[in-house]
């Protein structure tokens, strides 16, 4: 059930048009947590009329190429929200406050449509149909080359760490040769 019903709505911002009272006095009047509620509502009822304040029972979905546009706009220019969703028939700016989210941390990835419902189970092994035979030994044969070529690889970087190995032995055998050679005082 919604906070607050569309009658208290409409008699609240009627009020604020009747200029009876500003938003921060209705707020303390009708025991409202803040003013900027009732200017949502007000500014909502301006652009939409008695529809606007009336809870909306159909979700409308948006494609991606909008919500980017959306996204942009808010970040390109100095907007609000609020005013924003407006300007662009969106109904609600918790919306577009999302959106501008996800696109802060995922990028334009955030914005695609999320895959709903349950994950599809994992097809059996005898539904999932085999690649021809054509296929099959052309995808062998690649990775037969791939194999030996990784292998010549292997020994290469095999022989150049024993050859290294090696020469720093040796040079380790001529520093301790030189060193016992020479004269003791």
């Amino acid at each position: 059930m919604a906070k607050y019903s569309f009658e208290f709505k409409m008699r609240v911002v009627n009020e604020y048009l009747q200029k009876k009272s500003g938003y921060g006095l209705l707020a303390q009047k009708h025991n409202i947590s803040s003013k900027s509620i009732i200017a949502k509502w007000v500014a909502v009822y301006r652009k939409y009329g008695l529809q606007g304040l009336k809870r909306s029972r159909h979700r409308k979905t948006y494609s991606f190429q909008f919500k980017q546009h959306a996204v942009e706009l808010y970040l390109s220019t100095e907007i609000s929200y609020q005013d924003l969703a407006l300007l662009l028939d969106i109904k609600s700016h918790g919306m577009l406050v999302n959106w501008v989210q996800r696109y802060r941390a995922v990028g334009v990835e955030g914005l695609k449509p999320q895959r709903k419902g349950r994950r599809p189970k994992v097809p059996d092994i005898n539904t999932i149909q085999l690649t021809s035979t054509d296929e099959q030994a052309e995808r062998l044969k690649q990775l037969e080359e791939e194999n030996l070529k990784l292998r010549i690889e292997v020994a290469y970087l095999k022989e150049a760490r024993r050859l290294r190995l090696a020469e720093e032995e040796q040079k380790r055998k001529q520093g301790l040769s030189t060193v016992s050679e020479e004269p003791s005082d």
